[in-house]
C-alpha cells in the first residue's frame, strides 16, 4: 500500500490535468449560466442535495434527516442517480428490488423508510415526471447528490462541505477532490459544514463563516455525527455496544471512513480494517477474503462491523451471514449550536411556498433576489 505522503506528492504531479478539469468545468457551467445549456424546475417543491467535491461529505445521512423529519407532514420521495448500478434508466424501489438494481444509497433509503417512494435515475429531468406518473401524490422530491447536475434546477440547494476538507482549501480533481468550480457555492441557499468536531466554538464556527463568505440570501449550518449502536445485518433487534467486542474487524467501501475509524479509537478495543473503494461492489472473492481475515483474529469476542451503505451491498450474501456476527452501524447528523429548529423552518417555508399563493409570491420573489444578488456578486 502507498502512503498519504506519498499519493500526496503523485496528485501534485496531476496538476496539468486538474488545470484542465477546472478549465472544463469553468465552460460547462458558464454555458448554464449563459441559458446555452438550459436548467429546468419543475412546479413542485425539489429540495437537492450535494456537494462540491467527489464525496464523503455525508450526503446520505442527510438525505435521511431530511426524509424523517419531513415525512410527518408531506408526501416525500427521494431520487438519486444510483451510482454503480447495473441498470439504466428510472428505476422505483420495491422490496425485492437490490442495490445492484438501484445502486447502494437508494436502497438504503427503501429499506429506511419502506412507506417513502425512492427512485433512480441517472437524468433526473426525465425521471421526474416517471416518479410523480407512479406516485402522483408526492409533495416533495429530495434530490440525491444533484448540486452538479445543473439540468434540473431545485428550488432549495442544500451544499454540504467537510469541516476537516472545506471545499474552500480544497482543488481540482485529480490534484484534490472537487469536482465543481468553487464558485458554485453561491448557488447554494445552505450550507452545511459537516463532521464538525462536537467541541467546535463560536470562534471557530465564525472563522469558518468568514472563510465560506456567504451571500446575503444563502444560511450556514453546523453538524456532528452521531453513530448509534450497531445492529446485527440480518435481525435489526440484535443490538450491541461498541465497547463489548475485544478485536473489531471494519469492513467499508465508502470515500472516508476516518471519522468510524476515530469513533473506534475512542470507544472500542483494538481493530483491524479492510478498506475498499468508494461504492465497492462487494464479489465473492472479497467475501472469502473477509472471512479469512476474521478467522485469523484469535480473540475470542469478535466481530465485524460495517456501515448500512456497505451493508445493502453485503446482505446479497444472505444464509452465509446468520450465524456470524456481522454489525452495522448507523450514522445521523445532528445541528450544533442549537440551530436544527432554524434550519427546519427554512424547509418548511420553502415547501409552504408552492401551496400557498401569497407565499409563493415569495418564493418568485426570493429567487428573482437571489439571481440578482448573484450577479452583482458575480
Amino acid at each position: 500500500m502507498f502512503s498519504s505522503s506519498f499519493l500526496k506528492s503523485f496528485r501534485i504531479l496531476l496538476f496539468p490535468f486538474a488545470f484542465i478539469y477546472w478549465f472544463i468545468l469553468l465552460v460547462r457551467n458558464w454555458l448554464f449560466d449563459k441559458n446555452i445549456l438550459v436548467s429546468t424546475s419543475f412546479n413542485l417543491p425539489l429540495i437537492g442535495v450535494g456537494n462540491l467535491c467527489l464525496g464523503g461529505t455525508g450526503k446520505s445521512p442527510m438525505v435521511e434527516y431530511l426524509v424523517k423529519f419531513l415525512k410527518q407532514r408531506y408526501r416525500v420521495a427521494t431520487l438519486s442517480r444510483g451510482y454503480k448500478r447495473k441498470t439504466t434508466g428510472y428505476v422505483l424501489a420495491s422490496a425485492s428490488t437490490t442495490a445492484l438494481e438501484i445502486g447502494d444509497e437508494p436502497k438504503q433509503f427503501s429499506l429506511k423508510f419502506p412507506d417513502v417512494p425512492v427512485a433512480a435515475g441517472e437524468k433526473r429531468i426525465e425521471a421526474i415526471p416517471q416518479l410523480l406518473q407512479d406516485h402522483p401524490e408526492t409533495q416533495c422530491i429530495i434530490l440525491d447528490d444533484s448540486f452538479q447536475h445543473r439540468a434540473v434546477q431545485p428550488g432549495l440547494n442544500i451544499l454540504l462541505t467537510e469541516y476537516h476538507n472545506l471545499f474552500t482549501r480544497d482543488f481540482y480533481f485529480p490534484t484534490g477532490d472537487l469536482r465543481d468550480l468553487k464558485s458554485g457555492y453561491k448557488r447554494a441557499d445552505i450550507v452545511v459544514v459537516t463532521k464538525c468536531d462536537p467541541k467546535i466554538d463560536e470562534k471557530q464556527k465564525e472563522k469558518i463563516i468568514r472563510e465560506i463568505a456567504p451571500l446575503p440570501y444563502q444560511h450556514i449550518f453546523f453538524t456532528a455525527n452521531r453513530y448509534s449502536h450497531p445492529y446485527h445485518i440480518l435481525n435489526k433487534n440484535d443490538i450491541i455496544r461498541l465497547s463489548v467486542p475485544e478485536e473489531i474487524l471494519l469492513v467499508t467501501g465508502i470515500a472516508n471512513p476516518q471519522p468510524l475509524k476515530h469513533l473506534l479509537e475512542l470507544h472500542a478495543g483494538s481493530y483491524s480494517m479492510l478498506h475498499y473503494p468508494d461504492h465497492h461492489i462487494f464479489s465473492i472473492d472479497d467475501w472469502k477474503e473477509i472471512r479469512k481475515k476474521f478467522e485469523t483474529i484469535s480473540a475470542k469476542r469478535k466481530i465485524i462491523l460495517t456501515t448500512e451503505k456497505d451493508a445493502v451491498r453485503i446482505i446479497k450474501f444472505g444464509d452465509e451471514l446468520r450465524n456470524l456476527p456481522l454489525y452495522v452501524i448507523p450514522l445521523e447528523h445532528y445541528f450544533l449550536f442549537e440551530s436544527e429548529q432554524k434550519f427546519q423552518e427554512i424547509v418548511i417555508k420553502f415547501i409552504e411556498s408552492f401551496y400557498t399563493k401569497e407565499q409563493n409570491n415569495y418564493g418568485k420573489k426570493t429567487f428573482e433576489d437571489k439571481k440578482e444578488a448573484k450577479g452583482k456578486e458575480g
